[in-house]
């Protein structure tokens, strides 16, 4: 599979961590960790460098060329990609994007 690099931002890291966090202080300790495992590996799926993204539907973020796509229906994933690389910008909840 043609991967671009991916790299993500500290403020993604942080985000993803903190709702990792919050999973974990509710007893499940086992889910926090595939949470995180399973968001890092849907990074590497879109860094698949056959596909191309669309942009955001947010026209703040349309305008700096961002791309948003769903995962898993309740985050967002805010990124640019050029041919050769994927920067993860933001991690938020979809209830905070316009779609």
């Amino acid at each position: 599979m043609g991967g671009r690099e991916v790299t993500v931002k500290q403020t993604v890291a942080d985000s993803i961590a903190l709702i990792a966090w919050y999973i974990e202080s509710k007893g499940l300790v086992a889910t926090a960790d595939k949470f995180a495992d399973d968001v890092y590996d849907f990074f590497i799926k879109l860094s698949d460098s056959r596909k191309t993204h669309a942009l955001c539907r947010d026209p703040d973020r349309a305008l700096f060329g961002y791309k948003c796509v769903s995962y898993k229906k309740k985050y967002t994933v805010v990124f640019l990609e050029t041919h050769e690389d994927l920067i993860i910008c933001e991690f938020i909840p979809s209830k905070n994007s316009h779609w």
